[in-house]
């Protein structure tokens, strides 16, 4: 077999992606190792994605005891693994249906058609307007950047699909002056990911569930990065106190299988009829083998209660950090999906700090050009923690010594 390098990727692949010089070729807990068997620290989580870290045996062992068995059916027939899944996830949320799916993008798509359906089912055709909110992010297909509601993700991809207005964040006013009767649905991020890592308070969210009630509109939670543990809650509307109509779930639900699931009400998902929506892999019996026993493991008091204390002990670090080499001014989200905002004077050089640590031996992301973006492992160990801290600190003083 020929050597494989980065080098590669320039040679053979579309150029939508900018990807490292080195090639992570193994992982195991929250390390990884590249071709030349130089080991990282990974508190990137494959974006919000490798929840339990890399080859959980409990993950493994599902992926494997399943791949003996029955890997793909059509949609002709359901499989027990898909049954399964879909009656967990009911059971431990306020959802009464599931539909599956294979990232965040399609289960977005899936609920953007649906509210829209529902609301055409009800009320006709002039009730489909969606209101969504400024650096949003919802995924890459046409509709859910046109969603999304960030320029960069969208330029030169138009005519975008209508009906789509967008408001600043937590601005209730706006809020309340802009949903009408032609509203079908609000669709939010509880904490922004790549918009910045901003989460909603909870009287905007709250004020929301109010304002779609009253006029017979739908709350969508896009919960693809900011749930599956993420904030120390199953999922963030139970974290914010607010339940959602309809939300989205993937990422982390498949800890880098891809799977994505949209849970909602019987009432609502009776309008996603026969024939209506779907997906050739979406229920695959692999995906919800993995799937189920990624959230049989989250779901648990040891896994969520240890989200906070992680939290503490990262945060704390950072404001040591900090304190040393005052480049950033406050640090957002809830548990751990974790954004450091840089200051005014630092702006836009958050990925000098992500190639800084990578020299260091540490996976971060960035959320935009001004946010370091943490999102390790939810079991990730102190000692990895405060070995990932010394590492950080190492590229925030090369980035600072810099200038």
């Amino acid at each position: 077999m020929s050597t494989v390098t980065r080098e590669m990727y320039d040679q053979f692949m579309t150029p939508n992606y900018s990807p490292a010089k080195i090639i992570p070729v193994r992982g195991e807990g929250s390390r990884v190792w590249d071709q030349d068997e130089r080991c990282y620290i990974d508190f990137a989580g494959g974006i919000a994605v490798t929840a339990l870290g890399h080859g959980h045996p409990a993950v493994v062992g599902a992926l494997k005891r399943q791949a003996d068995s029955l890997w793909h059916l059509s949609n002709v027939f359901t499989n027990e693994p898909a049954l399964e899944l879909a009656r967990i996830m009911c059971e431990a949320t306020f959802a009464e249906r599931v539909y599956f799916a294979n990232s965040g993008g399609e289960v977005n798509e899936a609920a953007f058609k649906l509210a829209r359906r529902f609301a055409y089912d009800r009320h006709g055709g002039e009730k489909h307007e969606i209101i969504a909110f400024n650096d949003a992010f919802h995924g890459r297909t046409l509709f859910t950047v046109s969603v999304g509601g960030q320029p960069k993700y969208t330029e030169g991809f138009g005519p975008l699909p209508g009906g789509i207005t967008h408001l600043p964040l937590n601005d209730i006013e706006a809020l309340r002056a802009a949903v009408s009767k032609q509203t079908c649905a609000v669709v939010v991020e509880p904490i922004q990911g790549e918009g910045g890592i901003r989460s909603c308070t909870r009287e905007f969210l709250q004020a929301a569930r109010t304002l779609c009630d009253e006029h017979d509109a739908l709350l969508v939670f896009d919960e693809v990065q900011c749930g599956m543990g993420r904030t120390g809650s199953l999922f963030a509307y139970q974290h914010f106190g607010v339940t959602p109509d309809i939300l989205t779930s993937a990422k982390a639900l498949g800890c880098g299988f891809p799977v994505g699931a949209m849970l909602t009400t019987a009432q609502v998902a009776a309008s996603l009829k026969v024939g209506t929506h779907g997906s050739t892999y979406g229920g695959n019996p692999l995906a919800c083998s993995v799937a189920a026993a990624v959230f049989g493991v989250i779901n648990t008091p040891e896994v969520l209660d240890g989200v906070a204390p992680r939290r503490r002990r990262i945060v704390d670090g950072l404001e040591r950090i900090n304190g040393k080499f005052p480049m950033f001014a406050e640090v957002r989200g809830e548990g751990l999906l974790i954004g450091w905002a840089l200051a005014d004077d630092y702006r836009g050089r958050a990925r000098e700090v992500l190639n800084a640590a990578l020299d260091e031996g540490l996976f971060v992301l960035v959320a935009g050009p001004d946010v370091v973006r943490l999102a390790p492992s939810l079991i990730v160990p102190e000692a990895d923690i405060d070995e990932a801290l010394e590492r950080l600190e190492r590229a925030v003083a090369a980035v600072y010594g810099a200038d």
